[in-house]
């Protein structure tokens, strides 16, 4: 296993250079860079939502100009030059890709180019909200979606199975955001009810409240966000759930299980149960990391929480390259190592799987 697991990690090295290199190149031939922004903000263009801080490069331009431009073509030739220097693009872009490897080996992801502020600081005081969905969403998700598979396992082809499969498909097709806005329009504060907070992670006057209203408070604000993105959160994980009971119950050393006499639970929960759970529990470091980042864009967005996903949407928007690739280095190498641990976690609950005896 030593010698697998010193494989792996090797190999992660040339797939994050390959993953940052392509998106780099990708990023080469995108419109609209973050010198182009200043410039359309210099004209008095609107190019989409603004990170805050926007507004100080224009004035840096403005004083460090003379006059007023009213067109591309009357901007000074200095002061462009200085915005791509201070921008980085004033380099060849192979020596500004390879000097970007090298401060992210180190793990320096430098400064927002539109916040004055370290991207990984950043990243830092968004993490709380994707933590606070992630984990909750996978919490909800698991103690419904195992409980639900098994007993439709049991129930395979009843009523109670048929009906329960229509609303995990219906729930999974709907888009999460989709009913996050109904959620809001019912209650809200929207047209029907307003029970539920409408924006942010926690009340503002938080700080003054006691441990219990904290508490509380904290899950008030958490509802909605949460039944949003749950309803479709679960879906895989029951089936997966279902369909790894129903193949191990089929097997023969359940049937000689009851030969021997055992009841029902006895056969579910004492012989079934460790080798249908494999696979789920397997991959639960990955639903945890994806829990994370994926699928919550929207969402914060929708219900105004300020994580990653929105930081990394409006980054994306404002051509905020170190926050794009800062993140995107990040999310990479947990994800790379996820995967290590979900196979590691394979080998300690299944010790007759072998990663050494296969090509990697």
């Amino acid at each position: 296993m030593g010698a697998y697991i010193l494989r792996r990690l090797l190999l992660m090295i040339p797939t994050i250079i390959g993953i940052m290199a392509i998106s780099f190149l990708v990023v080469q031939f995108a419109p609209g860079g973050p010198v182009e922004q200043v410039i359309a903000q210099l004209q008095g263009q609107d190019m989409g939502d603004r990170l805050s801080g926007g507004g100080d490069m224009l004035s840096q331009g403005l004083s460090g100009s003379e006059g007023s431009y009213r067109g591309a073509q009357g901007l000074d030739p200095e002061f462009i030059k200085k915005l791509e220097q201070q921008f980085g693009f004033d380099k060849p872009p192979l020596t500004r890709f390879f000097e970007m490897m090298w401060n992210y080996i180190r793990f320096d992801f430098g400064e927002s180019f539109f916040r004055n502020t370290s991207v990984l600081d950043l990243i830092i005081d968004k993490l709380p909200v994707s933590i606070s969905l992630g984990f909750w969403i996978l919490i909800v998700s698991y103690l419904i979606s195992i409980p639900l598979g098994i007993r439709k396992a049991v129930k395979d082809g009843s009523a109670f199975d048929v009906w329960t499969s229509g609303i995990i498909v219906v729930g999974y097709a709907v888009p999460s955001f989709l009913f996050g806005i109904l959620l809001i329009v019912l209650f809200a504060g929207g047209s029907f009810l307003d029970w539920f907070p409408l924006r942010g992670l926690v009340s503002d006057n938080f700080a003054q409240l006691s441990w219990w209203e904290k508490i509380i408070d904290y899950f008030w604000h958490l509802t909605l966000p949460l039944i949003a993105l749950s309803l479709s959160a679960f879906a895989t994980t029951t089936l997966l759930t279902k369909n790894s009971f129903i193949d191990e119950i089929r097997k023969q050393y359940v049937v000689t299980a009851r030969a021997k006499g055992l009841n029902e639970r006895q056969v579910l929960y004492g012989h079934v149960f460790r080798n249908a759970m494999l696979i789920v529990i397997a991959g639960f470091p990955g639903a945890f990391i994806s829990a994370f980042f994926t699928g919550s864009l929207l969402i914060e967005n929708i219900f105004s929480l300020d994580g990653l996903g929105r930081l990394g949407y409006l980054a994306v928007v404002n051509r905020d390259y170190p926050i794009v690739f800062g993140t995107l280095y990040i999310f990479s190498l947990i994800g790379l190592f996820v995967g290590l641990i979900s196979d590691l976690i394979y080998t300690w609950i299944d010790p007759r799987i072998d990663f050494e005896r296969r090509d990697v």
